[in-house]
Formats: C-alpha cells, structure tokens, sequence
C-alpha cells in the first residue's frame, strides 16, 4: 500500500520564482536585439510573459487606470485613407503596424513593453504605426530634379506605451516615451545652375 500525493512534475515552460531576496536583473542588451539594428523587437522567445501576467494580476486597479487611454475608441484619429494610388512621395518609404515586446525609450533603455498579456478579460496590446525610409538616408530624393539639393530622411515620432520593470517591487508598470520611425521625408535645399 502506497500513501501520498503524486503529481506531475512543474511542465518545461513553467519558470521558477527568483529566491526570496534575489533581485530580478533587467537586461541591458535583451537577446532579441543581438542581431538587429532596430530600436525594437517584435518577437522575443525571453519574454516574461508569466511575470507580466502576475503583475498585471496583482496590481489590475492601478494599471486599467494607467491603460485606459489605450481603451479609447480611437476610430475618429485616422484619416480612413486606404487608397495611396493618387499620392506620390519623393522618398520611397514602408509602412507596417508593430506591436513591440521590447523597445529603447527616450533615455537609451531598453524596456518591456506590455504586449499580448492577459488578465482579467483584458487583453493588453500596444500597436504602433510605424514608417521606415526604403532608401538609404542622407541619399537624393528620387523624384526630385537634379538642379535642387535633396536628401531623404528619417523623421520620427514619439510613442506612449505602458512597460513592466521587474525592479520596482511597489508598483512595477510605468508609462514610458519611445522614439519609433514616423515618416521618410524629402530636405529640398538651394537651387543651383
């Protein structure tokens, strides 16, 4: 006769807690971004989603609060343009929605961003509207005659989004500024003969 609990043992993705009094460590540099040039990664196999998922869990009044500007309807702040055919730009540029997991906010830190978590029925994401120059910046703007100086460059805008830093034991979710690629535009300078 046997006596006991018998369980299965913890599955392979479950993550065990740090040891009471570890400091969870923020990665500098996180591992999807060694091979890119990108301020951003849009996939990240070491995204702590489990942790998110906790913090979110434990601290859901304070950060509906926080996340609320993302709930708005936003249907009335975009022009409905789905056409491009009648419109022509001098610098050839691509345009993508991204939903970023990590991203380098306006002091040069990489950051979590909340992305694709679940709690409470709310589904967290974060979409930002991204434009990237085709060519190369600094060269000459294709449709523009040779008689002008032109360059094409890389404008960007900044974005709002709501991050986790394991760090902050009190209160880990924090709104933070990132700058992230808005346009590809044409500098015309001095006409010469």
């Amino acid at each position: 006769m046997v006596i006991g609990v018998f369980s299965d043992p913890e599955p392979s993705h479950y993550k065990a807690p740090p040891p009471y009094g570890a400091q969870p460590k923020y990665v500098e540099i996180p591992h999807c971004a060694k091979n890119t040039t990108k301020s951003w990664c849009l996939e990240d196999s070491e995204y702590p989603q489990h942790e998110v998922q906790q913090a979110l869990d434990q601290h859901y009044q304070a950060v509906v609060a926080f996340y609320k500007d993302k709930l708005a309807n936003t249907e009335n702040s975009v022009d409905e343009l789905d056409k491009l055919n009648d419109e022509v730009y001098l610098c050839p540029s691509s345009t993508d929605y991204v939903r970023p997991f990590r991203a380098i906010n306006v002091d040069g830190k990489w950051r979590t961003i909340v992305n694709g978590v679940e709690s409470y029925g709310i589904k967290y994401t974060q979409t930002a509207r991204i434009e990237e120059c085709d060519v190369v910046v600094g060269t000459t703007c294709p449709l523009v005659p040779s008689c002008y100086e032109s360059k094409c460059i890389q404008k960007n805008i900044f974005h709002r989004f709501l991050v986790y830093n394991p760090q902050d034991y009190t209160f880990p979710f924090a709104i933070e500024k990132f700058k992230l690629p808005g346009s590809c535009g044409c500098v015309v300078g001095a006409f010469h003969l």
